[in-house]
């Protein structure tokens, strides 16, 4: 037994009402140990408990998604084994996005890639550890831009406006986690919104809609999370993706209800056609899943 730092996930999420359609991906999720097989590393900001993926399939079948986007996260360190280990029982239906650093070998570059890694994650989140440098994020876009692999960029409060410039200079996509974790106390005209808005229509940028318990002032009212989603679907239909976060790490007081997480997918995007843009078209085009499903 490990002595955890968060809160799990809610252990029987309800049967959400929206049903997505076929193909559809959770576009950022996770899977921590099983322990005994696949330790934390040992410099870890935070201990979560288990959620193997077993348990990760599990919900997926509750919530009708066929695919998804495993995120490695810190308290896996660089080891990527549990992130494998699910690749490889995913038969294809997962993609993953590794942490990895100017030093990575590139022969580790291309075994991640092999087993179906199409991303690399910066954090610039105090709570998971110092923000890479530029210097940093331009020698990691180096080693993967060649694998035709995105950034995924982990910002929150101003760093959608801090970080802008550097976001817009990089040579390759990029895709935004969870809303930007953008702080919605000062509403959908502060800075950091209208920079995202700018980063959307470089045209190079994509953003995740996860995370809508992290950015709504008032959970589980998630009225402000929506009309932020709402924002982004309508500036760039074609670069908006959805996930769950699952199981929700650094999460503490409210804890989301993943089928409840689905159902504010039909807040998000009213009609059936941007639904399927949201959750099958645009996930393809991004992590390389087959287009026909």
């Amino acid at each position: 037994m490990i002595d955890t730092t968060c809160a799990g996930p809610v252990p029987d999420p309800k049967i959400p009402a929206l049903r997505p359609p076929p193909g559809s991906c959770d576009a950022h999720c996770h899977v921590f140990g099983p322990v005994d097989r696949f330790p934390y590393a040992a410099d870890r900001t935070f201990t979560p408990p288990e959620a193997p993926k077993e348990r990760l399939r599990s919900l997926h079948r509750t919530l009708g998604l066929e695919r998804a986007v495993i995120v490695q996260s810190v308290c896996h360190g660089s080891d990527h084994a549990a992130l494998l280990d699910a690749l490889v029982a995913g038969g294809g239906s997962y993609r993953g996005v590794a942490l990895v650093g100017p030093q990575t070998p590139e022969d580790e570059i291309v075994r991640l890639h092999d087993a179906g890694v199409r991303g690399a994650r910066l954090n610039f989140t105090p709570h998971l550890g110092p923000a890479p440098t530029p210097e940093t994020v331009r020698a990691v876009a180096d080693l993967v831009g060649p694998f035709g692999w995105h950034l995924a960029v982990h910002l929150a409060g101003e760093g959608a406006a801090v970080h802008e410039s550097l976001i817009a200079s990089l040579p390759l996509p990029i895709v935004i986690d969870h809303m930007a974790r953008a702080d919605l106390r000062a509403g959908l005209e502060s800075g950091p919104i209208h920079a995202l808005s700018r980063l959307l229509d470089t045209g190079k940028v994509w953003i995740k809609l996860s995370g809508a318990d992290r950015v709504a002032t008032r959970p589980p009212d998630f009225d402000d999370a929506v009309e932020l989603a709402r924002l982004l679907v309508l500036r760039a239909p074609e670069r908006v993706l959805w996930g769950t976060d699952f199981p929700h790490p650094n999460t503490h007081g409210f804890m989301p209800d993943d089928g409840v997480l689905v159902d504010l997918i039909e807040r998000f995007a009213p009609d059936e056609a941007t639904r399927r843009r949201l959750l099958v078209t645009n996930p393809a085009a991004c992590f390389g899943f087959p287009a026909d499903v």
